[in-house]
């Protein structure tokens, strides 16, 4: 580039020399426009040649760019190819197993189909005894079906005969379960009815033959019969049904004598009253008096026992449980205990 600006501008020069040394005035005015417009031209060209370098410099980077790129696009069809080729040759081989399976039920289907024609090529007759044997087996099939049907309607009405006749017995059964209860509690509840009378018909023979000076029960001064009047007076309520009028007189009885040989009879059907109205938490609470305050007398047995019930009846078996089983280990020979094990026994 500087040898082509040194060449322009010996060029130049020389021909400004060859021109003043030849030329007059007007041809050196000439000549100066010419160089004026070798000067412009030159310099348009040097103004050329700079663009062209730049887009020349341009072109470069924009090469280096493309083979780049062409480097990357090389490497991503190479992964593409690579993929396609895997892909190819999984599909080849599912193509590979389709047509063996195809070929497969080909020679199936062209079995069936020799096998279809070689029934065709046989006699009629034979061809018609097949058909009739077919029906004939086709009719027993139906009938068989037929009478299966019959055997399993007539089964269904055996079964709701039957379920009707298992729903019937077990109402009668939960009903004598009931009435069997019911029995029980009444049994229990005679037998200490009937140990209670027993005792309060004992109570002024006992007085009888007392010695003077060992009275025991009520205070000194009161006498003995008039406790044993109105513990009998409030029991015949309790008989009666009236369990109000029952309690009233029970919890009177108490407060006028806590402590005679009757007390603890009476706090027994005190609770008794709570019980036979179905107030079992009240009636728990009314036993519990008579194992607390009469630990010696002969109503805890019975009290724990009416306990246990009442928490039975609440739904509480651990606690039923719990007290039956005290019923009979600290009173074994109880009549009470033998009442407590057949409890035990239906609670299982």
């Amino acid at each position: 580039m500087h040898n082509l600006y040194g060449f322009k501008a010996g060029m130049i020069l020389g021909l400004v020399a060859f021109l003043l040394g030849c030329a007059n005035v007007e041809d050196v005015r000439i000549l100066d426009n010419d160089l004026l417009q070798v000067s412009q031209q030159v310099s348009k060209l040097e103004k050329e040649t700079d663009s062209v370098k730049k887009e020349l410099s341009a072109s470069r980077k924009e090469a280096q760019t493309l083979q780049k790129e062409a480097l990357t696009s090389q490497s991503d069809n190479k992964r593409d190819i690579s993929t396609l080729q895997r892909e190819n040759s999984i599909m080849k081989a599912d193509l590979l197993l389709r047509l063996e399976n195809l070929q497969s039920e080909v020679k199936i289907l062209s079995s069936g189909l020799e096998e279809y024609k070689d029934f065709l090529k046989r006699p009629s007759k034979e061809v018609d005894r097949v058909k009739e044997e077919i029906a004939l087996r086709t009719r027993i099939l139906e009938e068989r079906a037929k009478n299966l049907d019959e055997r399993n309607r007539a089964l269904e009405e055996r079964n709701r005969i039957l379920e009707e006749k298992n729903r019937g017995l077990e109402d009668r059964l939960k009903g004598l379960d009931d009435r069997l209860k019911g029995m029980n509690t009444r049994i229990d509840e005679v037998a200490l009815r009937q140990g209670d009378l027993e005792k309060a018909a004992a109570v002024p023979r006992e007085k009888e033959k007392e010695p003077a000076g060992e009275k025991k029960g009520p205070p000194p001064g009161t006498p003995l019969t008039g406790a044993g009047s109105l513990y009998t007076d409030a029991y015949q309520s309790f008989q009666r049904g009236d369990l109000d009028g029952a309690r009233r007189k029970f919890e009177a009885f108490l407060k006028q004598y806590p402590n005679t040989e009757l007390s603890d009879n009476a706090q027994f059907w005190l609770g008794e009253t709570y019980y036979q109205k179905k107030d079992f938490e009240k009636a728990i609470l009314e036993y519990e008096k008579v194992v607390s305050k009469y630990p010696e007398g002969e109503k805890v047995s019975s009290a724990l026992f009416k306990q246990a019930l009442a928490f039975y009846e609440l739904g509480d078996k651990t606690n039923a449980r719990s007290l039956l089983r005290r019923v009979i280990e600290r009173y074994p020979q109880s009549d009470q205990a033998e009442m407590a094990k057949k409890r035990l026994e239906a609670m299982k």
